[in-house]
Parts: C-alpha cells; sequence; structure tokens
C-alpha cells in the first residue's frame, strides 16, 4: 500500500525499497564521518550539534534528490522553497566547513543512486582526514600566541622586554600600545611565536619581574581566525 503511494505520487523508480536503501546508506555514511570528524577533533573539541549535523545531512540532501528526481517543475518548486529560508552560519574552522561540503557530496552521490560511489568517496577521505591529523600535516612547530602586558606610566617600556621575548619567541613584533585607568598604566600588545617546548610559565615569571607584577595575558592568536560565509 505504502510502496503504491509512493511511487504513485514521485515516480515508477521511487519505490520504498530503494528509498530506505538511499535513507539507510545516507545514515550509515554520514555516521563515519560524524566519527572521524570527532576522532580529528579530540584535542581542539567539538560542538555535539556539529555532529549530529553530520550525520543528518546527507540523509536530507539524499531525501531531496529523491523528491526531485527528473522531475523539473518539481525542483523549481523546491528551490523557491528553500529561497524564503535565511541560512546564517556563524564563523568557524575551515576544516568544519569542508566537512559539510563532504557530507552533502555523499548525500547528492546516495540521492541520485551511486551508493557504492558514496561509500567509496566516505573511505577514502575519512582515511585521508585520519592520517592527516595522526602525522600532524601542517601543524606549526611554534605556537602563535597574543601577549598583553600592562605596565605603570612611570615605566620606559621601550625595550624593556626585547631580552626576553628574544629568548623565548622566535620572531615577535609590537601590536599596539594603548593607555589604561586614564593613562596611569600602559597596555602593550604583542605578536610572538613561542620556540618549541619552552615554559610559558617561565616567561611569564620573568615578563612579571619587569612589569611590577602587573597583569600580563598569554592567549593563542589562532583562536581569533574565523572564516566567514
Amino acid at each position: 500500500m505504502l510502496e503504491t503511494i509512493i511511487s504513485s505520487t514521485t515516480g515508477e523508480s521511487f519505490t520504498l525499497a530503494n528509498a530506505l536503501l538511499v535513507i539507510g546508506s545516507s545514515i550509515i555514511l554520514g555516521l563515519l564521518i560524524s566519527l572521524a570528524y570527532m576522532y580529528t577533533h579530540k584535542k581542539e573539541g567539538y560542538t555535539p550539534g556539529f555532529t549530529i549535523t553530520l550525520i543528518m545531512l546527507p540523509v536530507i540532501i539524499s531525501i531531496i534528490i529523491l523528491l526531485v528526481g527528473n522531475n523539473v517543475a518539481r525542483a523549481f518548486s523546491l528551490a523557491g522553497a528553500f529561497s524564503i529560508i535565511r541560512f546564517r552560519s556563524a564563523p568557524g574552522d575551515p576544516k568544519d566547513i569542508s566537512y559539510i561540503f563532504f557530507t552533502l557530496a555523499v548525500g547528492l552521490a546516495c540521492g541520485m543512486g551511486y551508493i557504492e560511489y558514496g561509500v567509496i568517496v566516505t573511505v577514502i577521505l575519512c582515511i585521508i582526514m585520519i592520517v592527516l591529523d595522526k602525522i600532524k600535516f601542517a601543524v606549526p612547530k611554534t605556537k602563535n600566541m597574543r601577549l598583553k602586558i600592562l605596565v605603570p606610566e612611570d615605566l620606559n617600556y621601550e625595550g624593556v622586554f626585547d631580552k626576553i621575548l628574544d629568548s623565548y619567541s622566535t620572531n615577535w613584533a609590537t601590536e599596539s600600545v594603548k593607555t589604561k585607568d586614564f593613562g596611569a598604566l600602559f597596555e602593550i600588545s604583542y605578536k610572538i611565536h613561542l620556540k618549541e617546548g619552552v615554559s610559558q610559565k617561565n616567561l611569564i615569571d620573568e615578563l612579571r619581574c619587569k612589569n611590577g607584577n602587573l597583569t600580563i595575558a598569554l592567549t593563542s592568536a589562532g583562536l581569533e581566525e574565523k572564516v566567514y560565509l
């Protein structure tokens, strides 16, 4: 009964059996992609909602492709329906965006009936992602950090921290200098590349001896690099 309704409304090739096959394969492949994403983001951390989205996207895309089929009018109708929905993406990691396109491609392959092709692509790309994460491909040996130091107004800060920064970093540059607390303090911002294996605590301790034990902030500069869509 259900198969008759489906075939009469969507076409002869769209049956309950192949619909369940496409949806099932999309779920499994989406789950594999999500597991690969979780494995490669263990250290960085990940959002549970995003991992669930990676499972849902292939299924949604495959269902849309099944519904459209070869019907041009139906395709235009779906395009019109989606045009009234506004999608807004928050800033994120470029690698996360690549995973989204990955799931869209797999969903498209499954929806068009190329399930074997989707399986091959999923396995190959997941292995590549895991291997690149294991060998730490393109991960710099130096840490890109941002350093902010407060100094009292009576301290001539020019050149005071140069020797310390030279000994703990491969290179550094002054980004900005501004006053705080109505001119009672100066805040100096540096962009530094810490040497591999250096102690951040020792760096801060030496800087504290120079700035009168005022506030020092050392943060990762990479966290501020965003990609907008």
